[in-house]
């Protein structure tokens, strides 16, 4: 059981750095001007590399739910 553990925490630490990286990637306006609407940018659908990076990203975190839930069951 203990190699079990050691699976998967390094799984969810994979995620979770993966998931970081991806998320620093993106850029959506910057700082907090654009969050109370001082931002003058459009929103456009995501194409190309923005697709995949936010898949990517939604991936990561969905895998490490679900890893995470594994491993409480487990405990």
């Amino acid at each position: 059981m203990n190699n079990l553990e050691n699976i998967l925490i390094t799984i969810e630490v994979v995620c979770l750095v993966l998931a970081s990286i991806l998320i620093l990637i993106q850029n959506r306006g910057a700082g907090l001007s654009g969050t109370f609407g001082g931002s003058d940018q459009i929103y456009i659908t995501r194409r190309g590399i923005e697709r995949w990076v936010v898949g990517l990203t939604v991936f990561f975190i969905v895998v490490f739910v679900i890893v995470r839930i594994i491993s409480l069951y487990l405990a």
